[in-house]
C-alpha cells in the first residue's frame, strides 16, 4: 500500500504532532545526535517552546568516536537554543558494537581506564560521572541505558520523548510506526510506549530526505550540521550520508570518510580499537572479505564445514557467542521442517528473502562479522537479558536439549 495524503504538507503536520506532544504530556525530552533528522526535528520543537515559555530536556549521547565538525554542529545549537533546553550531554562509558573486529567485537567509550587512547575530549559540562544515575553501571548498553534513562527523568510524570526516525529510512523503522501490537498514546500511530512512564513521540516520521534540505533551504537561519557539505564532495548521495559511531555494522562502511575529511581524527580512531584501519580498506569489498553479496567456498569445503573453520579461528568469547546463535538457529529450523538438518545451501533467493535456513547463510553472516546474527533473523539483546540467555543456552547444549555446531550435519 502506498502512502496516503492528509492534505497538508509533512512541516505542518510535523508542528502540529509537536503542539500535541506539549499539550498531553506532563515533560517533553528530545533525543539529539546533531545528525540531519534530530537537527530539524530540534528547530521544531525548540521553536514551539519559545513560544509557550517552557523548558525541555535535550539528551545527547556522546559516542567518542564522532567528527569534530558533529561536535561543534552540536554545541552550536546548544546554544541558539540555550534559554529553553535542559541538557543532558552524557559521556559515560557505555559498550558499543565494533563490527570491524573479532577479536575486540565490543569497545567501550569514555573508558577512564583507557583515557590516553580517546579519540576526543567531552566538553566540561557533559555528564560523565558513573555515580550520577543510579541505574547506570560501567559498560552497559546504548540500547539500555536511553529507555532507563527516559524513566529517571520522567520522575514519575507523563513523559514524551521526540525522536527523529524518518520510515524512509529502513524497513525496521516503517516497522515501528507501523506496528499494530504496540501501545499508543490516544491512538496516535507516531507514539509507542517504551516504558511505565514514556513514550517515544516521533514527530518527522513521514519526511523524506529530500525534505530534509528543502527545510534547510526555505529556513536558512536554521543552522545544519555541515559535514554533510563535506559528504556530498566525497561522492556521497543524500540517501548515503549518515552520522553515528564509526565501528557499528552498518557505520563501518563509512570509516574511509575520516581519512579524507577529518585526517587527524582519523588517526585517533585507527588507534581506539582492534581492526578499524583494515576495516577502512576492505570494507567496501563484495565477497569473501566481508561477506557481502556473492561468497564462494574455498577447496574441498562445504558451506558447514567452512562455517566451523572460520569459528574455530576466533578467540574463546566470540567463539562461545556464535556457536550458540548457530544452535538456537538450527533447533528453530528443526522444528519446522528441517528435523534432520539444515541444508548446507537452498535457493539464493529464498535465502535472501530469509524464508530458508542454510549453512551458506551461517557463513555469510560470518563472514560478514554480524554479531547479533541479523541475517539469521535474530536481534540484538539487552545486556543483562543476553547474559542470561547466554547461560541457559549453553545449560541446555550441555545437556543435550540443544543441538551443538558440532553434532548436526547438513542435509
Amino acid at each position: 500500500m502506498g502512502k496516503l495524503g492528509i492534505g497538508k504538507n509533512v512541516l505542518e503536520a510535523s508542528i502540529e504532532r509537536v503542539k500535541w506532544t506539549f499539550d498531553n504530556f506532563e515533560k517533553v525530552y528530545l533525543s539529539f545526535s546533531a545528525g540531519k533528522d534530530s537537527t530539524v526535528m530540534l528547530h521544531i520543537v525548540a521553536q514551539e517552546a519559545r513560544r509557550r515559555g517552557v523548558k525541555i530536556g535535550l539528551l545527547l549521547v556522546d559516542l567518542e568516536g564522532q567528527y569534530k565538525m558533529t561536535i561543534e554542529h552540536a554545541e552550536e545549537m546548544l546554544k541558539l537554543y540555550a534559554d529553553v533546553l535542559e541538557v543532558y550531554w552524557i559521556a559515560l562509558p557505555l559498550s558499543l558494537r565494533n563490527a570491524v573486529s573479532v577479536y575486540e567485537p565490543q569497545w567501550t567509550c569514555f573508558d577512564k581506564d583507557r583515557k590516553e587512547d580517546w579519540i576526543r575530549e567531552a566538553p566540561g559540562y557533559a555528564i560523565d560521572d558513573e555515580s550520577y544515575f543510579d541505574f547506570f553501571v560501567k559498560g552497559m548498553e546504548f540500547e539500555d541505558f536511553v529507555p532507563k534513562f527516559g524513566e529517571w527523568y520522567s520522575e514519575g510524570k507523563s513523559t514524551a520523548c521526540l525522536v527523529g526516525i524518518r520510515t524512509d529510512e529502513s524497513l525496521n523503522r516503517w516497522r515501528t510506526i507501523a506496528s499494530k501490537t504496540k501501545i499508543t498514546k490516544d491512538d496516535k500511530q507516531y507514539t509507542t510506549k517504551v516504558t511505565e512512564n514514556v513514550f517515544n513521540v516521533y514527530p518527522i516520521y513521514d519526511w523524506r530526505t529530500e525534505d530534509i534540505w528543502v527545510y534547510h533551504v526555505k529556513n536558512p537561519s536554521c543552522r545544519y550540521n555541515e559535514l554533510y557539505e563535506f559528504m556530498n564532495k566525497a561522492g556521497l548521495s543524500i540517501h548515503q550520508q549518515r552520522i553515528c559511531q564509526p565501528y557499528g555494522d552498518d557505520q563501518r562502511r563509512g570509516l574511509w570518510l575520516f581519512h579524507l575529511i577529518e585526517p587527524n581524527t582519523w588517526a585517533k580512531i585507527v588507534s581506539r580499537v582492534s581492526g578499524a584501519n583494515s576495516g577502512s580498506l576492505y570494507v567496501q569489498e563484495s565477497g569473501n572479505i566481508n561477506g557481502y553479496n556473492k561468497i564462494t567456498l574455498p577447496p574441498n569445503h562445504t558451506w558447514q564445514s567452512f562455517s566451523k573453520m572460520l569459528i574455530e579461528s576466533m578467540p574463546p568469547q566470540t567463539k562461545e557467542h556464535y556457536e550458540v546463535k548457530i544452535a538456537t538457529f538450527i533447533d528453530w529450523w528443526s522444528s519446522r521442517g528441517y528435523e534432520n538438518g539444515i541444508p548446507d545451501e537452498a535457493d539464493s533467493k529464498l535465502e535472501t528473502a530469509k524464508k530458508v535456513p542454510s549453512w551458506r547463510r551461517i557463513c555469510k553472516s560470518l563472514l560478514r562479522n554480524d554479531y547479533w546474527m541479523k541475517g539469521l533473523s535474530f536481534t540484538q539483546h539487552k545486556t543483562e537479558a543476553y547474559k542470561k540467555y547466554l547461560a541457559m543456552k549453553k545449560r541446555k547444549i550441555e545437556d543435550g536439549k540443544l543441538n551443538s555446531l558440532y553434532s548436526v550435519e547438513s542435509v
